[in-house]
């Protein structure tokens, strides 16, 4: 389900813990078990944080860069993923969760499922912050039909249930400058991890 504007009466407290969440724990280029190097920074917040390096993909209580417990995921947060969520059709919804991704124009997500989770009954909600984006949603196998989705500041993309390990994906950010975030989009995804 895609929620046009969904985290705006969220966005000056959602910024704001923003700030506080990548001084504790700020942005960085993970590399794949391949040794690709990622376009998107990220960070986590939350009791586990999504990782990625050479021995693979995982879900870590503690960031990896200083071995201390990645930073508590903020009220406003839980209160945008949880209200997101429920207006998607799923009342119960309470992410452990969050990754953070930083986008400058030129980075790109290639298509792949979120399968790291213990869970997949949970859905994955997934925030749109800054400059606009395309999203990808596809099937269940990579070589699917693919679906593209205008993404714009303040926009919600829920999915779960039968959907909940479909490929998706963001293709290259595009030049441009948003009038609060600047040469950038911020992608939340909450879910539930562990």
């Amino acid at each position: 389900m895609l929620l046009r504007s969904a985290a705006l009466a969220f966005e000056t407290e959602v910024l704001t813990a923003l700030d506080e969440i990548t001084l504790q724990a700020p942005f960085r280029h993970m590399v794949t078990p391949g040794g690709f190097t990622m376009s998107v920074a990220m960070t986590n917040c939350g009791e586990a944080g999504w990782v990625t390096d050479r021995t693979g993909y995982r879900y870590d209580r503690n960031d990896p860069e200083t071995g201390r417990p990645w930073p508590a995921m903020p009220t406003c947060f839980l209160d945008l993923a949880v209200h997101c969520a429920s207006r998607a059709g799923y009342p119960a919804f309470r992410p452990d969760a969050c990754l953070i991704n930083r986008y400058e124009p030129g980075a790109r997500l290639s298509l792949h499922q979120d399968r790291d989770e213990r869970d997949f009954a949970k859905p994955i909600v997934s925030i749109s912050l800054g400059l606009p984006a395309i999203f990808q949603f596809g099937g269940l196998k990579r070589d699917d039909p693919v679906k593209k989705f205008a993404m714009r500041h303040g926009d919600v993309a829920v999915w779960g249930g039968a959907s909940r390990l479909c490929y998706h994906g963001v293709t290259a950010l595009k030049e441009g400058v948003h009038d609060v975030l600047g040469r950038m989009r911020v992608n939340l995804t909450f879910r539930g991890a562990l």
